[in-house]
């Protein structure tokens, strides 16, 4: 139902939101999404502004949690993303 399924996105979101070491590009190369995936699936569902979306699932603003959290893609996870990505359309 929906509010089990609200319950499990929202511990999703938290279990995102407390481990940063997972990057997005891993995320990306291993599951064909990530957090800037749900941020726009939550925007697209919710009618938010992507900036707010964005917020709503980093808990702070994008930029905050890029300059404190992200690191550098190497071009092996670039590459496993892009073979992931493939699997999408």
């Amino acid at each position: 139902d929906d509010a089990a399924a609200a319950a499990a996105f929202r511990r999703l979101i938290r279990h995102l939101r407390h481990r940063t070491d997972a990057q997005n590009v891993d995320l990306m190369g291993l599951a064909g999404f990530c957090r800037n995936c749900l941020s726009d699936w939550l925007g697209e569902a919710g009618g938010l502004a992507k900036d707010d979306a964005r917020a709503a699932v980093y808990g702070m603003p994008y930029a905050d949690w890029k300059a404190r959290h992200q690191g550098e893609a190497t071009p092996e996870q670039l590459a496993r993303m892009a073979e992931s990505v493939k699997k999408n359309a």
